[in-house]
Order: structure tokens, then C-alpha cells, then sequence
């Protein structure tokens, strides 16, 4: 790998009117606490309306079982799809602050718009059991669904484009220039998830008890004012905010560096590093390229066709940027299609997520949801078990786990964001191996005992889910927000979330091939009936558990490939240990 390096420049921060920031006034934990209270009540507004979806829109728009399922995956999905435009907006045009602020009230109206359908009765179909009687349940059409996805969409506007930019704000006021603020960028990623899973515990905890008991009226409700206060507690630390100012379309050299390549596709790479374009023009008053970012990187040798991009054929003219790129533009696209490997390998994970959300959900309310006398849990409660467990165990992970694991490796975060991840990848599979386990228990009982199992033996398959998820889902924000350069964290941030999008929609189209695909005469498919007994929700999760296996299997081969660029490891452009500039599984599984 060459260490072949040009130019460097400052980080540029400015205050809420444009000015530059001050160290002793702006950023830090002080600034970045009012945006972990954006996370925590964003989260928990948004996680009572999705992790309850499927029961209201089963039982108050009555839609069939199967379709309410993907109704609610379509739904998470979009969230973290329109993640991306957020990130592109922030990082392009707006930055991170203003894009939050508005798409905040973006989501707060979508609240308020599904509190409005579930209180007045003439926006929602008649009153029926789904259950019982669901073949003559009508099923909500025409305005009434057309208001009930206008409601869902603007939520996922709202909550899509507010994700990445949560995750880059907060993380943009820890300086990457100050060695002791740039090692609280772990911690402060470990706190956000933490700010996660309290606000993901009272949702499902206090928010669907309200929503079960209450109404779905009354908890939308509480959604939309939970909303509101998360948006003033984004407001109040306006003046203390570090901004990064946007750079204008990122797209735009991105599509340049893969234009100049195909262009100069039959030129031969030089065979020195020095020979190849380092500034903007090649004129006498070369400047060093800022397109992406300022900080410039260190060249290196992986997907050399790119190279070409940088290759003059016109000395001592200038080209057209769509002609001829500069080193560093072309190792930000090195950098995006190299973390597309690791990107794909967690889809499958967030798959498995969706069945806890959906189907999960169906299976407890079959079981006995009784505690004691008088008092029945929500099924949708069950998800918040996971999270009492992780808001113990993420504060010892930080103050026992990483601090260990710190004298043994050497490294800032204890484990590399990729090591992280994979240990989070291998745990998910046996969540979907307890899945199975119970749900084939509990469908014998009821089919041929006539017996009701507790809803607590499926409270293990959400636990193992919990440990894995504090792993992947904290590693892969961890490592995308490293990969990233100025310009640029609030997009690939979003990569993070189309993770979470991707692996929701692969659920839905797993659902309509294994109900396509296991259809006979008599039976209509594993998943096809209202009534859980009736269908094989067992095998669909010994099938994702399969899933699950061998793609650990293909993250720890991409993995094992995978390289850092020198000039964004932790030891910095001179840094020059391999092991650290791999940061891959090798070191894990001894590969």
C-alpha cells in the first residue's frame, strides 16, 4: 500500500450563524446531551407506533394477517430507506441541525394525523374481531387507508431523514483533531445507544400499555406530544452546536471519478503513485482537492481501474473535472464501494428483527399473557425486555468490558467496529433458533393438548436478539461514521440505516415466497392463515436461522478482505500498523 500522501487541512465547524466555533463554548458532551434527548424521545415515539403497528392495523383497519405483517415491514423499511435523503440533504444542503429541525415537525404532524384517524370512529372500518370473524371483517379502503398511509409516510419522512443526521450531529461535537475528544467518540456512540434503549423501553413498556388499555388513540397521542418535546430538546442546544457547513451535491464527484475512469479505461496505470493527479487543475496554481472533504488520503492500491480517473492526458491544459480527478476523490469512492460488502452482510440480521416485530408479536397474543391477577402483559411488551437487560449491560460494557479488552488489544473502542459487528451476526442466529424451538412447542400444546403456554418462553429469542443487536447495530455506526470523511458522515451514516430498510423488505418478499412457494391444495402456505396454529411460523424461522448461519459465514470472508484507508485509522496518515489498518475478524477467529 502506498504512503504516498497530499495535503491536509482543518477541520471547519461553525455556530448556529455561520461563524467559527470556539473550543471552550461549542461542542463536547455538554452540546451532544440534546441531541441524545432528540434520540431518546424520537425513539420513543416512533418505536410505540412501530413495534404496536401490526395490532392496530390487524384488528382496527382489518387487514389480513399476512398483508398486516408486510404493511408494518414496508413500513420500518421506508424509515430507514429515506435515511439516505436525509443524509444527502444534510450533507449537500442544509446540514445536520437544519435538516432535523424540520423534518422533527414533519414527524410530529404524521403523529397527529394517525391520533386523528384512531379517535374518530367515521375514518376507520366497523368494529369487528379479526380473529373470529375476520372472513367478513371489512378491511380499510378508499379514504380510509389512503389517510392511514399519508399518516404512516409522513412518519417515516420525518423519522427517516432525522436518523443519520442524529448519529452525525452528536457525533461531530468530539473533534477528530483533539486526541482526548476523538477517543469519547466510542462512548459517545455507546451513550446514543443507550438513549436508544431507554427510549425504545418506555415505548414498549408504558406507551403500548396506554395504546392496549387506553387506546391507540391515546398512545398516538402520547407519541405525537413525546415528539414535540424531543424537537425543543433538539432547539435548546442551538448555541452550543458545532455545525459542519454542506459541500454542495456529493453525488456529483462521485459520478466524475466513474465517468473519467470508463473514459480512460484503455490508458496504463503509471507505475508511480506521484505521477498520478493530486490537485484540481494543472495549472500553475494547483490547488489540493476539498470536493469530498478536508482532509486529503492516503493512496491505495485496491480497485486500481479507478486510478485511471486520475491519469493526465492533456499536459499543461486543464480537463473538465468529468475527465480528470484528483487521488482523494477517488479514494472516497474507493472507501463506498469497499464497505458495500459489509453493508450487504447485515441485511439478514435486520431480517430477523422484522419477525420480532411482527410475527413475534402475533405469537405472544396466542399465549397466556397473564402475570398475576388482574394484570396481563402486551405482547408488544415483550420487545422491551431486551432492553431492561441492555440498560444494565451497555453501561458495563463501557466501564468494565471496554477497558479490558483495551490492555489486551490496544485499541481506543477495546474491539474493532468490524469484530463488533460479526460477534453480533453469529448471537442473532440463535435468536431464531429459540424462535423455532418455542413456536413448534407452543403449536403442539394448542393443537393437541389444548393448552395455553406463558408468553414468557419467548422472552428468550428477544434476549439473544438484545446481545447481538448492542454488538452489530453500535459496530456498524461505529465503522461507517470512521469510513467517512468531512461532507460526507451524515450519508454513509445512512448506509447504517438502508441496512435496517433492506433487510425489512427482504422480510416482506420472504413472507409472499414461502407463502408462493409452500402452497398446496389443501393449505395455502406456511404463512397464509390469520390463525397461527393453523400455519408453520416454526419453519419460517428454522429457514431465516439458515439464512442467518451462512451469511456469518460470507461476513467473515468479506471481512477477512477488508481494509482500511491508512489516512482514516485511528493512528492516523502516519500511522503504519497493518493490523490496525485491517481492524478485520482474522483477529477474532484466528483466520
Amino acid at each position: 500500500m502506498s504512503q504516498f500522501m497530499y495535503g491536509s487541512m482543518e477541520e471547519v465547524s461553525v455556530d448556529w450563524r455561520g461563524k467559527p466555533c470556539k473550543a471552550n463554548k461549542h461542542g463536547g458532551m455538554s452540546a451532544a446531551i440534546f441531541v441524545l434527548g432528540l434520540q431518546a424521545f424520537e425513539m420513543m415515539a416512533v418505536a410505540a407506533v412501530g413495534n404496536n403497528l401490526i395490532t392496530y392495523v390487524f384488528n382496527d383497519m382489518h387487514f389480513p394477517l399476512s398483508k398486516s405483517a408486510n404493511v408494518v415491514t414496508n413500513f420500518i423499511g421506508t424509515v430507514f430507506l429515506l435515511s439516505l435523503v436525509g443524509g444527502f440533504l444534510s450533507d449537500s444542503y442544509l446540514g445536520s441541525f437544519w435538516t432535523m429541525l424540520v423534518f422533527g415537525f414533519v414527524e410530529l404532524f404524521g403523529f397527529i394525523l394517525l391520533c386523528i384517524q384512531a379517535h374518530v370512529p367515521q375514518l376507520r372500518p366497523p368494529h369487528c374481531d379479526m380473529v373470529s370473524n375476520g372472513d367478513h371483517c371489512e378491511e380499510a379502503k378508499g379514504y380510509k387507508a389512503i389517510i392511514l398511509f399519508i399518516a404512516l409516510y409522513l412518519v417515516a419522512l420525518g423519522s427517516g431523514c432525522l436518523k443519520p443526521n442524529i448519529i452525525s450531529l452528536g457525533a461531530d461535537q468530539f473533534t477528530r483533531e483533539n486526541t482526548k475528544q476523538s477517543k469519547k467518540l466510542s462512548t459517545y456512540f455507546n451513550i446514543a445507544y443507550f438513549a436508544f434503549c431507554m427510549g425504545e423501553l418506555i415505548a414498549l413498556t408504558l406507551l403500548v400499555w396506554v395504546q392496549t388499555h387506553s387506546g391507540m388513540d391515546v398512545g398516538f397521542g402520547i407519541s405525537a406530544a413525546v415528539m414535540g418535546i424531543g424537537v425543543i430538546s433538539l432547539a435548546s442546544g442551538t448555541v452550543l452546536y458545532r455545525n459542519k457547513p454542506p459541500r454542495g451535491s456529493i453525488f456529483t464527484p462521485i459520478a466524475q471519478v466513474l465517468v473519467a475512469a470508463i473514459t480512460k479505461r484503455k490508458q496504463i496505470c503509471p507505475s508511480s503513485v506521484e505521477m498520478l493527479n493530486v490537485s484540481r487543475n494543472n495549472g500553475p496554481n494547483q490547488v489540493f482537492d476539498t470536493s469530498f472533504n478536508t482532509e486529503n488520503l492516503l493512496h491505495t492500491n485496491k480497485f486500481k481501474f479507478l486510478d485511471k480517473a486520475c491519469i493526465r492526458t492533456q499536459d499543461g491544459k486543464n480537463e473538465s473535472p468529468w475527465r480528470l480527478c484528483t487521488v482523494s476523490q477517488v479514494e472516497q469512492v474507493k472507501i463506498i464501494i469497499s464497505v458495500v460488502p459489509i453493508f450487504a452482510c447485515t441485511i439478514i440480521f435486520n431480517t430477523i428483527l422484522a419477525q420480532l416485530q411482527t410475527f413475534s408479536v402475533q405469537q405472544g397474543s396466542t399465549m397466556n399473557t397473564k402475570i398475576i391477577d388482574g394484570f396481563e402483559i402486551p405482547p408488544a411488551s415483550l420487545q422491551s425486555i431486551p432492553y431492561i437487560m441492555l440498560i444494565f449491560v451497555v453501561p458495563l460494557y463501557e466501564t468494565v468490558l471496554v477497558p479490558t479488552a483495551q490492555k489486551i488489544t490496544g485499541n481506543d473502542s477495546g474491539i474493532t467496529p468490524l469484530q463488533r459487528v460479526g460477534i453480533g451476526l453469529f448471537v442473532a442466529t440463535f435468536s431464531m433458533v429459540s424462535a423455532a424451538l418455542v413456536e413448534k412447542k407452543r403449536r403442539v400444546l394448542a393443537l393437541h393438548h389444548d393448552e395455553t403456554m406463558s408468553i414468557f418462553w419467548i422472552a428468550p429469542q428477544f434476549l439473544i436478539f438484545g446481545v447481538s443487536e448492542m454488538f452489530t447495530a453500535v459496530g456498524l455506526i461505529e465503522f461507517f461514521y470512521k469510513q467517512s470523511l468531512e461532507g460526507m458522515q451524515s450519508f454513509l451514516t445512512a448506509m447504517t440505516y438502508c441496512s435496517y430498510s433492506f433487510g425489512f423488505y427482504l422480510s416482506s418478499i420472504l413472507v409472499s415466497l414461502v407463502n408462493q412457494i409452500t402452497r398446496s391444495k389443501s393449505h395455502g402456505g406456511w404463512l397464509s392463515d390469520n390463525d397461527l396454529n393453523k400455519d408453520r411460523l416454526d419453519l419460517f424461522y428454522w429457514m431465516l436461522a439458515a439464512l442467518s448461519l451462512i451469511n456469518f459465514f460470507n461476513y467473515v470472508f468479506c471481512s477477512k478482505f477488508f481494509s482500511y484507508n491508512p489516512s482514516l485509522s485511528n493512528g492516523g496518515p502516519c500511522h503504519d500498523d497493518p493490523k490496525a489498518r485491517q481492524g478485520s475478524l482474522e483477529e477474532v477467529y484466528d483466520i
